[in-house]
């Protein structure tokens, strides 16, 4: 089949949060939590979210602007350490256009009084749908918002 490609990608985003290990774990793993911050810009308003974090439970995530296209997030939980390490594979899509698979690790360490995160992000991305210094970016947009996420004033 012509026009078939796959660009194997990987990056790694090191964070510091002045909050502790538990803290920014609970961030990925309480769905409450985790609806407020992972999501896509304001102006896509709202979208579907699910979490059910347990090793081989999934997340989904699904989105976009009004015009389209919907992007969905599917993710499988594949390990995890409480408050030290999550591993989980996902793809991602824009309607029905698989844009890529990857593998992704969070590891949470102490840092002083806060965490430093490690993201290391393996990807798939398939037949030129998605450039993955996008996904990088988009990443590191995400790691902004749970900054703030952690910085609300009522500690939640």
């Amino acid at each position: 089949m012509s026009g078939r490609s796959v660009t194997h990608s990987a990056f790694t985003i090191e964070r510091d949060y002045p909050a502790t290990p538990q803290r920014v774990f609970a961030a990925f793993s309480d769905p409450a939590t985790k609806a407020r911050w992972f999501a896509g810009p304001e102006e896509w308003g709202s979208s579907a979210f699910e979490l059910d974090f347990r090793v081989g439970g999934r997340e989904f995530n699904r989105g976009g602007p009004k015009e389209g296209p919907v992007h969905t997030f599917e993710a499988v939980f594949q390990d995890i350490v409480p408050d030290q390490r999550i591993v989980y594979s996902y793809d991602m899509r824009a309607d029905d256009t698989r844009l890529s698979v990857s593998l992704a690790t969070l590891e949470f360490r102490p840092e002083g009084t806060g965490t430093r995160l490690v993201l290391t992000e393996q990807g798939a991305y398939l037949d030129g749908h998605e450039d993955p210094g996008r996904r990088e970016q988009g990443t590191r947009h995400l790691l902004d918002a749970l900054a703030a996420e952690l910085a609300r004033p009522d500690g939640s």
